[in-house]
């Protein structure tokens, strides 16, 4: 495991701390505040500042850490397992399969269930107990998704990019073979001339076809 993938989950395991100790403390009457200001701070930092300061993996850190810690603020502050709005860490674990990588996400999965199962009461029923479980489950499936997800993203990548490619190669040869034609049309062509102009339209126009086909 390299050790950007470590760091990570050590900076997330601190978010996920932070966000069971916020509703435990007085700051829990403060829970839509602090949400609030972390939203604010999220969008001036992507659309201002920090965005074009940090590095592309410490950007996605930040999303991370910012959308974890205010969905653990609504659900914790709200009854924790027993919380209508529970499923929003179902959102939250999507959304890390997509901001971050698979061992990452499973890191933090990780991290979220022992969370859970500690701040469980003394004799805990099966009630309490599912929510947790459903977040072991749940957790591969959205790593599968992320990765067709990052993959689907790359394959489109490199389809731009080859057919990018190509068009700039056709559109090389098509003007070669013009440029050509011009040249032997300028003044009086003979014959032969002209047969060769044609032959060369004929090749410029067999490429744009070609083109044509690939659509």
């Amino acid at each position: 495991m390299r050790f950007s993938t470590i760091a990570h989950i050590v900076v997330l395991t601190f978010i996920i701390a932070l966000g069971f100790a916020l509703p435990a403390s007085d700051f829990s009457k403060y829970d839509l505040e602090i949400a609030s200001l972390l939203f604010i701070f999220f969008y001036l930092s992507k659309h201002l500042f920090l965005k074009k300061s940090l590095s592309y993996p410490l950007f996605r850190l930040l999303e991370s850490s910012i959308f974890t810690l205010v969905v653990l603020l609504v659900v914790n502050t709200t009854g924790k397992t027993n919380s209508p709005f529970f499923f929003l860490i179902y959102f939250l674990l999507f959304s890390l399969s997509l901001l971050e990588t698979p061992p990452i996400s499973l890191g933090v999965s990780l991290v979220l269930i022992i969370f859970y199962l500690l701040s469980l009461p003394p004799s805990p029923d099966f009630k309490h107990l599912l929510p947790i479980f459903s977040l072991a489950f749940i957790t591969p499936f959205s790593v599968y998704l992320g990765r067709e997800y990052l993959e689907n993203q790359i394959l489109k990548r490199r389809e731009a990019l080859q057919e990018e490619d190509f068009l700039l190669f056709l559109s090389l040869k098509v003007k070669n073979h013009l440029n050509k034609a011009l040249d032997i049309l300028e003044g009086k062509p003979s014959e032969k001339e002209s047969t060769e102009a044609k032959r060369e339209i004929k090749k410029a126009k067999q490429l744009i076809e070609k083109y044509e086909a690939q659509f």
